[in-house]
């Protein structure tokens, strides 16, 4: 089955319902064998491209995930990312910001993780967290020094996503692409996985209280969700939302997404110029003789 990636995009400029978005979609494996099989080939593909984008240092790529607790976003970059090489690619995940982060603008920390030029970073969270989390909680706001507003009150928000949106745009004018994942995980599910962590001990250091009390403000997050996807999403930076009830589809789903954006970089190595290449031939000669 052909996964086409358009289907999981938010259109610029489009109102986003996340309930009229699904959770679980068909799985586009047959088997675990054939997901195995998939995904292999995908990392492969990611390997070969991430090594024309790291050659030939014209473009960054910034790959960002969102989603709530327990949606897959550390697996997901765990597996899809596999096979590329570290030296070309960096995560940076972000918890909630230090008192010297506290004391910068809200994308201060974040902007000091970009990616430069041949490689691909990816943020675990990301900006993003302050018009979402933050607009859930906003009691974090006299933290950041901004006088707590009451959540329905849009103004800063409003400025956030044009801060948010400035920033994208100027990236991409810089030769930086932007892929943002939001994993849309149903409530159910969340607390499925929950109780996975508790029962499998290897997952007990995944879990706290802190989860379940987030569970209380789901409906809070989901509206701030809808909000700003339809608020941040571009033609330049673009968010998806991809289901991410079955893991496996979703990672499948994601790698694909992933090297739609980097194919359409059209990258290639760089070319050798004919003065460059008598260079090589006359050092080739002197390796040959074994005259150095």
């Amino acid at each position: 089955m052909k996964i086409d990636t358009d289907d999981f995009r938010v259109r610029a400029g489009d109102k986003v319902k996340l309930h009229k978005w699904p959770t679980r979609v068909a799985p586009v494996y047959k088997s675990k064998a054939a997901y195995q099989d998939i995904l292999r080939v995908h990392v492969e593909r990611l390997s070969a491209l991430q090594s024309k984008l790291y050659a030939a240092n014209r473009y960054a790529v910034l790959v960002i995930f969102q989603a709530m607790d327990a949606a897959g976003k550390d697996g997901a970059i765990k597996h899809v990312m596999s096979g590329v090489n570290p030296q070309g690619c960096q995560v940076f995940s972000f918890k909630h910001p230090n008192p010297t982060e506290l004391s910068h603008d809200f994308l201060w920390r974040t902007t000091r993780s970009l990616p430069g030029r041949g490689r691909i970073g990816i943020f675990n969270r990301s900006y993003y967290e302050e018009v979402l989390i933050v607009r859930v909680h906003t009691d974090i706001l006299r933290g950041e020094g901004i006088e707590t507003v009451d959540g329905s009150d849009d103004d800063i928000w409003r400025q956030r996503y044009r801060s948010i949106t400035d920033l994208e745009r100027h990236l991409h004018r810089n030769n930086t692409c932007i892929v943002k994942f939001f994993l849309h995980l149903s409530k159910e599910e969340q607390r499925q996985r929950f109780l996975a962590r508790i029962d499998e001990p290897e997952k007990n250091w995944k879990f706290s209280l802190a989860d379940v009390e987030e569970r209380r403000y789901w409906k809070q997050y989901m509206k701030a969700y809808e909000k700003c996807l339809a608020a941040t999403s571009t033609h330049h930076a673009p968010w998806y939302v991809v289901p991410a009830d079955d893991k496996s589809n979703a990672r499948l789903i994601v790698s694909q997404i992933l090297l739609d954006t980097l194919e359409g970089l059209r990258l290639a190595y760089p070319e050798t110029t004919p003065v460059r290449r008598r260079e090589l031939l006359v050092i080739r000669k002197r390796l040959a003789r074994g005259s150095d």
